[in-house]
This record gives C-alpha cells, sequence and structure tokens, in this order.
C-alpha cells in the first residue's frame, strides 16, 4: 500500500507568538508539525504496520522546514519529498494544494492522509483542494479507517454525532484528534531518520512556474483581539440594575 502524508510546518501556539508591522515574527519563535498532521503521520504508519507498503511524506515548505520533516521520519515515514516554497512570494491554500496535486499526479497512491486544519490558519481547505485537482473521493474530519482490499470503512465526526463512509481507494483523508495518540520519536528512529531519503525540488521540476500557483487571496493584516475591559458589577434593586443592564447594552456594548 502507498501512503502519502501532506505535513505543514507551523507555529507551535503554546509558545508566545509576536506580532510585527501586522504579521508574525518569526524571529524566535517556536515551529513544529502541525498537530493535526501528526494524526495523519500516525494513522498513515498504523495502516503501513497492518497493511505493508510504504510511507512518503510531502510538504510545501522552506529549506528550515527539514528539522520537522525529518521528525516526521524520525516517527517511522519511509521517505520525505519537500518542494522549496521561497520563490513563491505569496502562498495561499489553492497555492500549496496545486503545488502538492501537481507533485502527486505522478505517483501511485492509494490513500493520501492530511491534517484536518492547519493551526495556523485553520481553514481546512488543503486536503480537499489537492483531492479535487486530483479527482478522487475525500473524507474529512475522520476518527477512524478500516481498509480491506480496495474498500475503505471510514468513521467522521457529524455535529457530535457519527457517520460511517464507504468508499473505494484511491482516497484523501483528512485527520482530526481522536483518530490516534502520535507517537514520539525513538532514538533508534531518530537515528535511522538521517539516512532516510529526503527529495527537495524546486517548481520547475515539477513543471509548474510561479503564475501557476499565484494566490488566490492576500492576507490584509494580522492582529491580536482588543484586550478585554474590566467586567460591571450592577448595584442597586433588581428594577434599577435592569433599566441601567439595558441602557449598557444600548450605549456602550451596543447589542441592542
Amino acid at each position: 500500500m502507498n501512503i502519502f502524508v501532506v505535513m505543514k510546518r507551523t507555529f507551535d501556539t503554546e509558545e508566545k507568538i509576536t506580532l510585527s508591522n501586522g504579521s508574525i515574527n518569526e524571529d524566535g519563535a517556536e515551529f513544529i508539525i502541525n498537530p493535526y498532521d501528526e494524526y495523519a503521520i500516525e494513522e498513515a504508519l498504523v495502516l503501513k504496520e497492518k497493511h505493508g507498503g510504504e510511507v512518503t511524506v510531502v510538504s510545501f515548505a522552506e529549506e528550515e522546514a527539514d528539522k520537522e520533516v525529518r521528525t516526521a521520519l524520525a516517527m517511522g515515514a519511509d521517505k520525505a519529498i519537500v518542494i522549496d516554497s521561497e520563490e513563491v512570494d505569496d502562498i495561499d491554500q489553492f497555492t500549496t494544494a496545486k503545488v502538492l496535486a501537481t507533485l502527486l499526479k505522478d505517483k501511485e497512491y492509494d490513500i493520501v492522509l492530511a491534517g484536518n486544519v492547519a493551526v495556523d490558519g485553520g481553514s481546512g481547505q488543503v486536503g480537499p483542494r489537492i483531492a479535487e485537482e486530483l479527482d478522487i473521493p475525500h473524507v474529512t474530519s475522520i476518527t477512524k479507517i478500516d481498509v480491506d482490499g480496495s474498500v475503505a470503512t471510514i468513521e467522521r465526526d457529524v455535529e457530535g454525532d457519527k457517520e460511517v463512509v464507504e468508499v473505494s481507494l484511491p482516497v484523501l483523508i483528512t485527520a482530526q484528534q481522536g483518530l490516534n495518540e502520535p507517537r514520539y520519536p525513538s532514538l533508534p528512529g531518530i537515528m535511522k531518520a538521517k539516512k532516510k531519503p529526503l527529495e527537495r525540488l524546486e517548481l520547475d521540476d515539477i513543471d509548474l512556474e510561479e503564475d501557476d500557483v499565484e494566490a488566490k487571496t492576500k492576507t490584509v493584516e494580522i492582529f491580536l483581539p482588543p484586550q478585554k475591559e474590566a467586567g460591571k458589577i450592577l448595584e442597586g434593586e433588581v428594577d434599577d440594575q435592569v433599566k441601567e443592564l439595558v441602557s449598557l447594552l444600548k450605549t456602550e456594548a451596543k447589542v441592542i
């Protein structure tokens, strides 16, 4: 079974992030594998252990992402392909999906896994966009998958309940929390990862030019939410409190 996993390098949202001139300041920021992509990597490894085959991690990223890619290899992935993103000025979900789908079109695969969302953007678009480019079915937000031959039975979250989907391979699925518990790289895994294949490509290598992947959206500004002001405690008789509350909702909160 050939399995590909789409991986993104993201900011560690548990660490402090600062803004400079309306954008995230990368100096001193901590980077990690997007947590939802870790679920995708783990599930790929579980499927490989059950059915055999090979797991390949693919990423559209800058050279600095090699650390996170090597971590995926240390977890147990067999090889990785990184397409350099540094020559592309503006990148959005269309750009990433177009690049990775173009790469995958020349590959043989049974399952493509991706994270449900990226914690730095949260759009949840890249996985489904890749599937549309490849013209294969996709199932999002999965919590369980069983493969029998060329058919996969998948469970996914739907508004607090679950939906069971049966789909023929090849298929793209996006992973979310609850699917599994990602393993930590072992020391032997870390040592082996140093020797595993990591192929680096440019856009030219997959017959794409920058104009082909021009972003469809533009980030105008990034800003932190305003600090919450101190709350007010209303005093006096209940009738007086109600009148004051209604007045505040009209004049200050402007919600009525």
